[in-house]
């Protein structure tokens, strides 16, 4: 069984899907679609920059869901379909759109509202972010148990087997950070994030989206979409707004949503969008499973033997 990973926030760089654009007529009519439904040049930002512009968290949630969406497309077109898909936060939203939970223009607005919503929700510099390397995901959230000390620090990102990244305000990840070190953490490593993500300062976000998200037209996937909230598979539409309503102020389980894909019986992944931070997580949770990644044109002729085999 094959799934369609899609990857979030941290991924973008200038020129993506610039590649992809040239080489296919679909991806030129995604970015246009894109760009009408946002009113805002999304394409040009996305090849061109400035770096600045494009990784202010409202630019960069719809630009990472249309190059994925497109590459996704140009699959679809070639008759290659997974039996799952599943995304890191924001790549839950491009998964629910190659799964046709919902359409393009509508996630590609509604993303860039939950990009302006997180980062309105803390004044800049109050939160925080950190991962934390060679702790487990149970020891890590009794470090923040431990420096909460009233404040919000919680894990915010499961990624894999000893990393973990913890989200609240700046003195409680400083004191949650330490409480780590303490308990036998290798590294903390404090993140360049314009927000604490997937946490509880998130709620006042979560509550302004979790309107629009309802009111979207939905139906069921064509395939499972398994959720970041719980590692379940969503199968109708309902389902898949609800778990993605409560993903805003909760953590993202990624480790327990490959796990559950490997339970199902995945053995292949393919990471569809910018970057290759998900192929490197997928390979460090499921030593097992083939894992390649899709983010320009040369790397098509090699996934043909995967849907092939």
């Amino acid at each position: 069984m094959i799934a369609f990973i899609f990857p979030g926030q941290g991924s973008q760089r200038v020129g993506m899907g610039q590649a992809f654009a040239a080489a296919d007529p679909i991806v030129r009519d995604t970015f246009a679609e894109a760009d009408a439904a946002l009113g805002i040049p999304l394409s040009r930002l996305c090849f061109e920059g400035p770096e600045s512009e494009l990784t202010l968290t409202e630019n960069t949630q719809p630009a990472i869901l249309t190059v994925s969406v497109a590459i996704a497309r140009v699959l679809e077109a070639r008759g290659w379909r997974p039996d799952f898909y599943a995304g890191h936060s924001l790549g839950e939203y491009s998964a629910h759109v190659a799964a046709g939970t919902f359409a393009f223009a509508d996630a590609v607005r509604t993303v860039r509202n939950r990009g302006r919503y997180m980062q309105e929700a803390v004044p800049v510099g109050t939160g925080a972010m950190a991962a934390i390397l060679g702790l487990d995901g149970d020891a890590v959230a009794a470090a923040c148990a431990e420096a909460a000390n009233g404040d919000v620090v919680s894990p915010a990102n499961l990624n894999a087997p000893g990393q973990v990244v913890i989200a609240g305000t700046t003195a409680a990840v400083q004191r949650a950070g330490a409480a780590a070190r303490a308990a036998g953490a290798k590294r903390v490593i404090p993140l360049a994030v314009s927000a604490p993500f997937h946490c509880a300062l998130m709620k006042p976000a979560e509550d302004r989206l979790a309107p629009e998200l309802r009111a979207l037209a939905v139906h069921a996937p064509r395939r499972p979409v398994v959720a970041n909230i719980d590692a379940e598979p969503k199968t109708d539409g309902a389902a898949a707004v609800e778990a993605l309503v409560r993903q805003v102020s909760g953590a993202v389980r990624w480790e327990a949503v490959v796990r559950r894909l490997a339970s199902e019986g995945v053995r292949t992944y393919v990471e569809v969008g910018p970057g290759t931070v998900l192929a490197g997580l997928v390979r460090k949770i499921d030593r097992d499973a083939r894992v390649a990644s899709l983010e320009d044109p040369a790397g098509l002729d090699a996934l043909a033997p995967l849907f092939t085999a």
